[in-house]
């Protein structure tokens, strides 16, 4: 994409339906082929020309299979990062007495708050997010952790700072 202009919306509109027009049916059939799933397809192609039509200037798209791809591509790797992630909250609770067990409404606030955390940490090497997820969530020492990744403690102490700094950056506004 090239710097440009902001279109006018009557222009806007149309660029944004002929690249709908020309380029939905084939995503959609390329997500169906990867999903195996028609509904997950549609769901990826959707939400793939939602940021579409958030860009500033969609007329200056020059490539829109490649960036059509490259969007929906991202969008396949998030939602089974989400459901991996679900899965393995719902693994642990399984695990866990049925007198723990937290209601229906606590159970998707607990997934969407896990989901934030692992977009938050999605930035860190998968080091530094194991590093800072021993120290935080199970307590473990740095010493511990640098046995466990194979690393020495200055390295360890220096993946918490990351995992910290960018969690409070996260909370500054904007």
């Amino acid at each position: 994409m090239t710097a440009s202009l902001p279109l006018p919306s009557a222009l806007r509109l149309q660029v944004l339906h002929r690249l709908f027009g020309e380029h939905h049916g084939w995503l959609l059939g390329r997500l169906r082929a990867r999903l195996g799933c028609a509904h997950d397809a549609a769901d990826i192609a959707s939400e793939t020309f939602t940021q579409v039509v958030a860009l500033e200037d969609p007329g200056a798209i020059r490539e829109p299979r490649a960036l059509l791809t490259t969007i929906a591509k991202r969008l396949v790797y998030a939602s089974w990062r989400r459901r991996d992630l679900e899965r393995a909250y719902l693994e642990a609770l399984a695990q866990q007495p049925e007198a723990v067990q937290p209601s229906a409404e606590e159970t998707v606030l607990v997934l969407e708050a896990l989901t934030a955390i692992d977009q938050l940490l999605d930035g860190l090497s998968p080091k530094a997010r194991a590093a800072f997820l021993y120290s935080q969530l199970e307590g473990l020492t740095y010493a511990e952790i640098a046995t466990r990744l194979g690393v020495s403690v200055t390295r360890v102490h220096q993946y918490v700072v990351k995992g910290l700094t960018t969690c409070y950056l996260a909370l500054e506004p904007a």
